[in-house]
C-alpha cells in the first residue's frame, strides 16, 4: 500500500489504474453507446411505416424513417465566431445542455417504387458523458484536466441546463421469463377469475415490451391477457392456440397432458396431477361451443372482434388483422408461430402446476426474477413512442390536405410532402426526450409497459464522491411502492446475497426499496469483454447446437414431448427449445459451466444457467438459459473442474445462484452433507458489501446499524468535492478545506482512488467524561486545533445573472453590466464594468452587481439577500456576444469553521454534535508525550452501541502513526488468511498484533494513557483511551439551519407571523406544544405565545349587539389642541359608532387575536351571526 503511495505522489492516475473505477460507471454508458451503435437502427426498423392512399392519382404513399445519425454536441451555429466543439465545462458554466444533433432519413415510396429520402433534423438529442459521441470519449487524464474536467471523470450522467443528471436504475421483472404469480388483484379483472396466473414480460429486440398474463378462472379454464391501447383484452387460451398453427384436439390435448404420467401419489417434481386432463378438455370444449374447428375460423373469430381496436387496418381482411393481433401483442420477443405455440403449452402447465400446488408461486420481489432498467434502454422505447406519434400526425396532416381541395397538395412532391409533415415540428421529439432527464416524468399514453410515470432521474449531486459514486450504483425497486408501508417488497431476501449491499440501504421511507449493488456486481450488455457487439442469434444458435450434441430432444413441430419428472422443458431466451431427460440435467449444467469458463468466442461468458431441479412442492423444474443484457452478474470461482491456465473465474447471476451450491472462504463446508459438495467458491468476503460500505473500516466488528448510519454518513460529509473546483458553477458545493487522508483504511479505499477526494481528518479523540458538556453524543472540540484548521469548510454559491432571460422583449438586448461613474455609494463593492471585485467582502443586503439600460440610461443594482457575510470568489463571464456581456456567473464563498452546534461523526455511525470549543489549556494533556486531544467523547457511546471497530481504530490508527505506515482495516481479513493455509495462532489475533505495534514503540498495550487534568492539574484517577480516529464534519451546520425572529412579515389575512427560514419567518408553536404548556400550567406563557406576539389585535365590541363587526370609527375634525412644554401632545378622543344600533353608547375595547375577528368575518360570510357578551366581572 506504501509503496503505491510513493509512486503515485502527485501524479495522474494511468488509463489502466482506473479500470477497476470505470467498472463501477460502465452500464450506463454501453447502454447509451449500445443505442448509437445499433439501438436507434433497429427501433426504426420496428416502427411501422404509414400508409396513405390519394384518390385523384390513385397512388399509395409508403412513410417510413431509416438512417438515424447523431452527431457530436456543438455550439450554436447561429453565431458565426464560436462554430466548434462544445465541452460539457461550457455547459455547466453557461446553464445550457450538453446535446447533439439527431437526422433521421424520411422515406417517400410512390406504389412500392424508388425511395426517396428527405433528411430531417429532428432537434437535440442530450450526450451521456464519456459515451461514444461525447469528446472527452477516449481521454487520458491529461486531457481530462486540459478540458477542465476531474481527473477521474468517469460519465454516466447527462448535463442538462447546467445540472447533472443520472437516470436512476429501476427494477423490472425479469424479460421472456413465465412467473406464476398469487395475486389478489387478478380477481378484480372479471367474474369468475382466480387470484392465480402467470406471467410474462416480453421483450422486442428493440426494447419496447408487452406484458402478457395467463389467467386462471374457475370453471377450469384460462384466458390470455394483454393490452391494446390502455385497455387489457381476454382471449379463451383454446382460440389462441388453435389460431397459432395447424393443429387437432388430439395434439393439443397431448401436450397439455405430457407432464402427467398417471401415476398418483407424491413423486418427486411430478407436476401433473390428473385434473390437468380435465382441464384440457375444457379447454378444448370452449373452442368447440363456438364452433371454431380450424386455424382459419379462429383466426376469423379473432380478427373480427379485433378489427376496431387496430389503427390503420379497418379495411384489412379479418385473418391478416388477426395475424397482427398475434404478431405485435401475443409473445412479442418470439417471432414464429410454433415457438409461440410452445411456449403458451408451457405457460398453461405452469399454471396448471401451480392450481395443483404442485409447484411454488414465483415471488416478484425477489432479484431472481428482476432486472434493470438501463438509460440507453429508457430513451429508445420513449423515442420509439414519440416518432410513431409524429409519424400518424404527419399521415393525418397530409390527409387533410388532400380532403381539403382549395389547397392543391402536389402529392408526387417529396418535398412538398416534408414541408406539410414538418408543420408538426420534429424538433419536439428530442424536446420530449430532453424533457424527460430534466423532469424524470414520462408523458405517455401507453405506459411502455412500466410501472410508473415519474422519478426515472435525479441530480447527480458533488456533496462529496461517495454520494456522486452512490447514485450510479443504486437500484430502485420504483416509485409506485414508496408510499406504500408495505414490509414483504423491502425485505432483505437470501436471494440478493453477493448482488445487493446488505448494508447500504436508507433508514425510513426509501428503506429497503433504494438499494445499492456490490462493489462486484456488474450488468450484462450488448457489449462482450472485447467491446464488440454481441449477435445474439449466433449465440443462440451456438448454444442450441451444444445442447443438441448433449442430448437435448429438440422441440420441433407434430413432436410429443415428456414432461416433468420424466423430462425438464428447456427454455433459452424465452424460447422452448426441448427437453432434457431429469437424469443427464445435472451433467449437461456442469458442461455448459465449463464452456462459461473456457472462454470459448462464441460462447457468452454471462450465460445465466438457471437449472431448477425436481422437488416436492417448489419451483417448477426446467432448464432455464438466460443471454439476455440489463442482467445482475457477479464472479465467483468454479472449483469443481480445475483449470491449469488458471481460467476458473465464472460470471453467475441471481436466477441460477439459488440452486447453487456456492461456498465461502472462512466457513468450511457450511454444513453440506458428501452429496452435494461445493461446486463454486466466493472470491473475497467483501464482495458482499457495496464500495461506499466497504469503505467502513473493520466493520465485521460493529453492530450493523451502525454500518447502515455509516453509509448515509459518508454521503452526507463534507469533503474535498472537487479537483476542477476553479470551473464549476453549481449552485451549492461544500467544501472541506483542510482534508486528510485516512491512517487506517480498507484496500477499497486504495483500489478506486479515494485520496483524490478525502472527506476528514485524523483527530486525537479521548474516550472520557469530561466537565458534562459531551453527555448524550455531544463532544468537546479542542478550540486551539479549530483555529489551526482542523475541519474547516467553505459553502460555494453561484449565482448566474442573465440578462437575455424574462423582461420584456424591448427591454433584452439594452441592458448591459457597467457602473456610472458619478455613482461613488457603491464604486467600494462594484467595479465599473458592473461585476464586483474578486475577494471583496460583502455583508448582507450591500451590492454586488450593477446593470444599465443603454436606451433609458435607468440603473439596476443587484444587492445580497439575507444577513451573511459573503467573499467574492470568482467571476466567469460568458463571451458568446462581442458587443456586451449578457450572461455572468459570479461565485460566492461563505466560510465555515466549526461552530457550537455542528454535526460531526466517525465512520462507525458514532455521530455527534460540537458542544464546545474549549481552550487547549483546560484540556486533558498526557503526562508522557505531552498530548493534548482533538476531541473528547463520551465512554456512554460505545456500550450499548458496539462499535468495537472504533476502538480498534483508535488503536491501529496510533500505532500506524507510530510506525509511520498505513493500516490495513479491510473487514474479514482474519477469514481469508485462514484460507491462505496460515494456521491462525492465539498471538496472531488482530488485537495482539495491534497491541503488539504499541508496546514497540514503549506506549500500552491495550491504548490507554495517564492523563492529567487541564484545570487542575493532577492525574486523572483513571488511564484513558486515547489515540487518532477519522473524524467527518456532517454537512448540517447551525449556520444554515438557525432561525430567529423578533418581529417581521405577517400573513395578509391571518396577521400571523408567515413560516420559512428564508424569509424571516417565526417557527409553528403547534397543538402538541400548547398542550405541553397546558401541562405545565404555564398559562402566561401560553398567553404570550399564542396572542401577545402572534396577532395581537384590540377590537371595538358593541355590548349592546355583541357585535365585533358593525362598529365603526367616526372621522373627527381636527381640534387645534395646544401643547405644553415637555408633555406629550394630546390625542384626539377616538369615537365609535355601531351601525346595527345607530348609536355610540356601550362601546368596549377588548383584545382578541386577529384571526378570531377574521372568524366573525367568515361566518357573517356564510348567514352565521357571531356576538359576544360582554362582562367585567372577574368570574364570568
Amino acid at each position: 500500500m506504501e509503496t503505491l503511495r510513493e509512486q503515485r505522489r502527485g501524479q495522474l492516475p494511468s488509463a489502466k489504474e482506473l479500470d477497476e473505477l470505470k467498472e463501477l460507471f460502465k452500464h450506463h454508458i454501453e447502454s447509451f453507446d449500445y443505442m448509437i451503435d445499433k439501438g436507434l437502427e433497429i427501433m426504426l426498423s420496428n416502427i411501422d411505416p404509414v400508409q396513405i392512399y390519394d384518390p385523384v392519382s390513385t397512388s399509395t404513399l409508403r412513410i417510413s424513417l431509416d438512417h438515424p445519425e447523431l452527431f457530436l454536441p456543438q455550439k450554436d451555429r447561429a453565431s458565426k465566431t464560436s462554430a466548434g466543439a462544445l465541452l460539457p465545462f461550457e455547459c455547466r458554466q453557461a446553464k445550457i445542455s450538453y446535446t447533439g444533433s439527431l437526422h433521421l432519413d424520411v422515406c417517400f415510396q410512390w406504389n412500392g417504387g424508388v425511395v426517396i429520402r428527405e433528411k430531417i433534423n429532428f432537434g437535440e438529442l442530450p450526450i451521456m458523458l464519456r459515451s461514444k459521441r461525447c469528446y472527452l470519449r477516449d481521454a487520458d487524464a491529461k486531457k481530462m484536466v486540459a478540458c477542465k474536467e476531474e481527473a477521474a471523470e468517469m460519465g454516466g450522467y447527462f448535463v442538462l441546463n447546467g445540472l447533472e443528471r443520472v437516470v436512476r436504475a429501476l427494477i423490472l421483472p425479469k424479460r421472456n421469463y413465465p412467473m406464476s404469480l398469487v395475486r389478489n388483484s387478478f380477481r378484480d379483472r372479471r367474474e369468475g377469475y382466480t387470484d392465480k396466473a402467470v406471467v410474462i414480460r416480453c421483450v422486442r429486440d428493440d426494447l419496447s415490451s408487452v406484458t402478457v398474463k395467463l389467467y386462471y378462472i374457475h370453471n377450469g379454464s384460462a384466458r390470455l391477457g394483454f393490452w391494446i391501447q390502455g385497455r387489457e383484452y381476454m382471449l379463451p387460451v383454446g382460440i389462441v392456440l388453435k389460431a397459432l398453427i395447424d393443429s387437432n384436439d388430439r395434439e393439443i390435448y397431448t401436450k397439455l397432458t405430457c407432464c402427467y404420467t398417471g401415476k398418483d401419489g407424491e413423486v418427486k417434481g411430478a407436476v401433473g396431477t390428473q385434473l390437468v386432463g380435465e382441464r384440457a378438455k375444457i379447454v378444448l370444449d370452449e373452442v368447440r361451443h363456438l364452433a371454431l374447428f380450424t386455424k382459419e375460423q379462429c383466426l376469423q373469430h379473432i380478427g373480427e372482434h379485433f378489427q376496431p381496436v387496430m389503427e390503420g387496418m379497418e379495411s384489412e381482411s379479418y385473418s391478416s388483422v388477426a395475424d397482427a393481433v398475434l404478431r405485435n401483442f401475443i409473445f412479442v420477443h418470439l417471432d414464429d408461430n410454433n415457438d409461440k405455440f410452445n411456449l403458451l403449452i408451457f405457460m398453461v402447465q405452469k399454471l396448471f402446476s401451480l392450481i395443483d400446488q404442485t409447484s411454488a408461486p414465483d415471488n416478484s420481489d425477489s432479484l431472481q426474477n428482476q432486472e434493470i432498467l438501463l438509460p440507453g434502454h429508457l430513451i429508445i422505447i420513449y423515442l420509439k413512442e414519440k416518432l410513431e406519434e409524429w409519424l400518424r400526425k404527419g399521415k393525418k396532416l397530409i390527409e387533410d390536405m388532400i380532403n381539403n381541395k382549395s389547397k392543391n397538395l402536389e402529392f408526387s412532391s417529396s418535398t412538398n410532402l416534408k414541408k406539410v409533415m414538418e408543420k408538426n415540428s420534429p424538433k419536439q421529439i428530442s424536446a420530449a426526450i430532453e424533457n424527460l432527464l430534466k423532469t424524470g416524468r414520462l408523458i405517455t399514453q401507453t405506459g411502455l409497459d412500466l410501472q410508473q410515470r415519474a422519478g426515472f432521474t435525479v441530480q447527480a449531486e458533488r456533496l462529496n464522491y461517495l454520494r456522486f459514486i452512490s447514485f450510479f450504483r443504486s437500484v430502485h425497486r420504483g416509485a409506485s411502492f414508496a408510499g406504500l408501508r408495505t414490509t414483504s417488497v423491502r425485505k432483505l431476501l437470501p436471494e440478493s446475497w453477493g448482488f445487493l449491499c446488505p448494508v447500504h440501504t436508507p433508514d425510513g421511507e426509501p428503506c429497503g426499496l433504494l438499494n445499492h449493488m456490490t462493489c462486484t456486481c456488474r450488468i450484462t450488455s450488448y457489449y462482450d469483454s472485447q467491446g464488440n457487439t454481441r449477435d445474439f442469434f449466433q449465440i443462440r444458435r451456438f448454444i442450441y447446437g451444444i445442447l443438441v450434441q448433449e442430448g437435448m430432444t429438440p422441440s420441433l413441430p407434430k413432436i410429443d414431448h415428456a414432461g416433468p419428472p420424466g423430462a425438464l422443458p428447456v427454455l433459452l431466451d424465452g424460447r422452448v427449445i426441448g427437453s432434457l431427460s431429469s437424469g443427464g440435467a445435472d451433467e449437461v449444467v456442469a458442461k455448459l459451466r465449463k464452456w462459461k469458463v473456457s472462454a470459448v468466442p462464441k460462447f457468452p461468458d454471462d450465460l445465466e444457467v438457471g437449472y431448477v431441479p425436481l422437488s416436492l412442492g417448489g419451483t417448477y423444474p426446467g432448464l432455464y438459459l438466460f443471454t439476455s443484457p440489463s442482467r445482475f452478474i457477479r464472479p465467483v470461482r468454479n472449483i469443481s473442474s480445475p483449470s491449469a491456465d488458471g481460467k476458473d473465474i465464472e460470471l453467475i447471476g441471481p436466477f441460477e445462484q439459488v440452486f447453487m451450491e456456492i461456498k465461502c472462504p472462512d466457513g468450511g463446508d457450511g454444513g453440506r452433507s458428501i452429496t452435494f459438495p461445493a461446486t463454486h467458491e466466493e472470491l473475497m468476503p467483501t464482495a458482499m458489501l457495496s464500495v461506499v460500505a466497504n469503505l467502513t473500516p473493520w466493520s465485521n466488528h460493529n453492530q450493523s446499524p451502525r454500518n447502515m448510519y455509516q453509509c448515509q454518513m459518508a454521503k452526507q460529509t463534507m469533503a474535498y468535492s472537487l479537483q476542477a473546483l476553479h470551473s464549476r458553477a453549481d449552485q451549492k458545493l461544500y467544501h472541506l478545506q483542510t482534508p486528510q487522508t485516512p491512517i487506517v483504511r480498507t484496500k477499497t479505499y486504495t483500489k478506486y482512488f479515494l485520496d483524490n477526494y478525502p472527506s476528514g481528518t485524523n483527530a486525537i479523540v479521548a474516550v472520557l467524561a469530561y466537565t458534562g458538556y459531551d453527555m448524550e453524543d455531544a463532544m468537546i472540540l479542542n478550540k486551539s486545533s479549530v483555529e489551526r484548521g482542523m475541519c474547516h469548510g467553505k459553502i460555494y454559491q453561484t449565482e448566474t445573472i442573465d440578462l437575455c432571460e424574462g423582461r420584456s422583449k424591448s427591454d433584452r438586448g439594452q441592458r448591459i453590466f457597467k457602473r456610472e461613474h458619478s455613482d461613488k455609494t457603491i464604486s467600494s463593492f462594484v467595479d465599473s464594468d458592473g461585476l464586483p471585485y474578486i475577494g471583496q467582502v460583502i455583508h448582507g443586503n450591500e451590492p454586488y452587481c450593477s446593470t444599465i439600460n443603454q436606451v433609458t440610461n435607468s440603473k439596476k443594482i443587484y444587492n445580497r439577500k439575507g444577513s451573511e457575510v459573503a467573499i467574492v470568489d470568482y467571476v466567469a463571464v460568458d463571451t458568446k456576444n462581442k458587443q456586451h456581456l449578457q450572461k455572468v456567473n459570479i461565485r460566492f464563498r461563505h466560510p465555515r469553521n466549526p461552530v457550537i452546534g455542528d454535526k460531526f461523526s466517525s465512520r462507525h455511525g458514532q455521530k455527534g454534535v460540537c458542544s464546545q470549543l474549549w481552550p487547549d489549556i483546560d484540556m486533558p494533556f498526557s503526562g508522557v508525550t505531552g498530548m493534548r486531544p482533538d476531541l473528547i467523547i463520551n465512554p456512554h457511546a460505545f456500550p450499548s452501541r458496539m462499535t468495537i471497530g472504533m476502538l480498534m481504530e483508535s488503536i491501529a490508527a496510533k500505532g500506524g502513526s507510530l510506525h509511520g505506515k498505513f493500516v490495513d482495516a479491510t473487514p474479514f481479513a482474519d477469514a481469508v488468511k485462514g484460507a491462505d493455509g496460515k494456521t491462525e495462532t492465539e498471538s496472531e489475533s488482530l488485537v495482539d498484533e495491534l497491541g503488539s505495534m504499541l508496546r514497540a514503540r514503549g506506549f500500552n498495550y491495550h491504548g490507554v494513557e495517564v492523563l492529567y487534568s487541564g484545570v487542575y492539574g493532577t492525574e486523572l484517577t483513571c488511564e484513558i483511551f486515547i489515540g487518532p480516529v477519522y473524524y467527518q464534519r456532517l454537512r448540517h451546520m447551525v449556520s444554515d439551519k438557525y432561525q430567529v425572529r423578533a418581529t417581521g412579515q405577517v400573513d395578509q389575512i391571518t396577521r400571523q407571523p408567515i413560516k420559512g427560514r428564508k424569509r424571516g419567518g417565526g417557527i409553528r408553536f403547534g397543538e402538541m406544544e400548547r398542550d405541553s404548556m397546558l401541562a405545565h400550567g404555564a398559562a402566561y406563557l401560553l398567553h404570550d405565545r399564542l396572542h401577545t406576539c402572534s396577532d395581537y389585535h384590540i377590537a371595538d365590541v358593541c355590548s349592546l349587539c355583541g357585535s365585533i363587526l358593525t362598529p365603526t370609527i367616526l372621522q373627527t375634525q381636527k381640534r387645534v389642541v395646544r401643547e405644553i412644554g415637555g408633555l406629550p401632545p394630546a390625542r384626539a378622543p377616538k369615537k365609535v359608532m355601531c351601525h346595527a344600533c345607530q348609536t355610540s353608547k356601550g362601546m368596549e375595547s377588548v383584545a382578541m387575536p386577529y384571526v378570531f375577528r377574521y372568524l366573525a368575518a367568515e361566518l357573517a360570510a356564510m348567514n352565521i351571526k357571531m356576538t359576544l357578551k360582554l362582562s367585567s366581572g372577574a368570574g364570568a
